[in-house]
């Protein structure tokens, strides 16, 4: 036996079938083609200028790249010529101390010079006889004048 149904689902059904019947009335083929190709081509210009801004970013990063290889190689030559330049000061001061050292030296050797040339306790013994013969002479001077 046949189901029955409610005056509301037929309502329904008649209402979709008529709205479906409508749309196949509306549809036509040529023009769904249509818009489906103007779609794609769509799809394709946007998928071609994506393209287009990635080969661009790819080679703006490329020219970022090779920028920043030759400053960090100017910035090495930099570097090891300030590491020149800081051992040539060091060896400048190194050599500055250096000749400190000799004028110190020097110096030193001045006074071992004057030290060298007076006279060692055994010749100031040695004039001892001398300087008693002297002050002798100048006591006998003395009682000579009175």
């Amino acid at each position: 036996m046949a189901k029955k149904r409610s005056i509301w689902a037929r309502i329904f059904g008649i209402g979709k079938a008529n709205a479906n019947a409508a749309l196949d009335a509306l549809e036509d083929p040529q023009k769904m083609l249509d818009q489906q190709v103007r779609d794609y081509t769509n799809n394709i210009a946007q998928a071609e200028s994506a393209v287009a801004q990635t080969i661009g970013n790819l080679r703006m990063a490329e020219d970022d790249q090779a920028k920043a290889m030759d400053e960090a190689k100017s910035w090495g030559s930099k570097a090891l010529a300030a590491s020149s330049l800081d051992s040539q000061f060091a060896a400048l001061e190194d050599l500055g101390e250096e000749t400190e050292v000799e004028a110190r030296l020097a110096a030193m050797k001045g006074e071992q010079n004057v030290l060298d040339e007076a006279p060692t306790a055994s010749a100031i013994e040695a004039e001892a006889p001398a300087v008693s013969e002297i002050e002798a002479r100048l006591a006998a001077m003395k009682k000579n004048q009175a």
